[in-house]
């Protein structure tokens, strides 16, 4: 019983409340198997994607189970802000979720209400789900909440604009800036890098950090990493399991071929 209680803290949402930068990694293979290798690697953190890949419910149920006798925490980004989907992965064990295309105050209003049983919210009530510990944590749902992490994604001209009133929402643990969107929203299709893209995640990252709310990025650039960290990014997504396997494989093979 003991193991089941502590099994409901959220170790990524202390670390964040404690000031602790997160580093992680993107996971997009929809593998148990991966997964499960890379949470051994050392980072705090794995996003498991599912609004960009192959990872359907089952996939996401199994890489939790895979990932659970790691000490990196699991942040599963849901394909939209449909209550539904956030119901379903919330009862499969997820307990930090991002929300893609967060635009305004009202839709991250609503994604929280998702996280929450009544009267605070609509999150329907499941008596047993895997996220209890199919009952084995008696009070669950009158703690859960507090654990909950939730994370809106942040990736266009118009959620830049609603950046403050987001950021008030009662909540709202993190905003996540979505690189590859936003720098499409500003006119700069592919070109994450571009110094006027960069300026403007880090003048985002600062006013996320003075609302009193954690942020959050991916890049793959060790330096503009670096940059946000220093900007004010508390949980930093530094690679992607994808990128890892295809320039890793294309290196290895290109050293021998180079060599023949």
């Amino acid at each position: 019983m003991n193991f089941a209680m502590d099994s409901l803290t959220n170790r990524f949402k202390a670390a964040l409340a404690e000031g602790r930068q997160q580093v992680g990694l993107w996971c997009s293979l929809a593998s148990p198997i991966s997964t499960e290798i890379v949470a051994g690697a050392g980072f705090d953190w794995l996003l498991l994607d599912m609004e960009h890949s192959a990872n359907d419910l089952r996939d996401i149920y199994v890489q939790l189970q895979a990932m659970m006798e790691n000490a990196t925490n699991p942040v599963v980004r849901v394909p939209s802000d449909d209550p539904i989907a956030i119901k379903r992965i919330l009862d499969a064990g997820a307990q930090s979720l991002m929300i893609p295309n967060i635009d305004d105050a009202a839709q991250a209003e609503r994604v929280v209400a998702a996280t929450r049983y009544a009267p605070r919210g609509i999150r329907g009530f499941s008596q047993a789900p895997r996220a209890a510990r199919f009952g084995r944590i008696p009070d669950y749902h009158t703690r859960c909440e507090a654990e909950i992490c939730v994370i809106v994604q942040v990736e266009s001209r118009r959620a830049l604009d609603n950046l403050d009133a987001i950021t008030a929402v009662a909540g709202v643990d993190g905003v996540f800036i979505g690189p590859g969107d936003l720098s499409t929203s500003l006119g700069y299709l592919g070109q994450q890098g571009h110094p006027e893209v960069v300026r403007t995640i880090e003048e985002a990252v600062g006013r996320i950090a003075k609302a009193g709310k954690h942020a959050g990025i991916l890049t793959p650039s060790e330096e503009l990493a670096k940059r946000y960290i220093a900007a004010g990014t508390r949980f930093t997504a530094v690679g992607s399991d994808l990128g890892l396997l295809a320039r890793n494989a294309e290196a290895l093979a290109g050293r021998f071929r180079t060599a023949s």
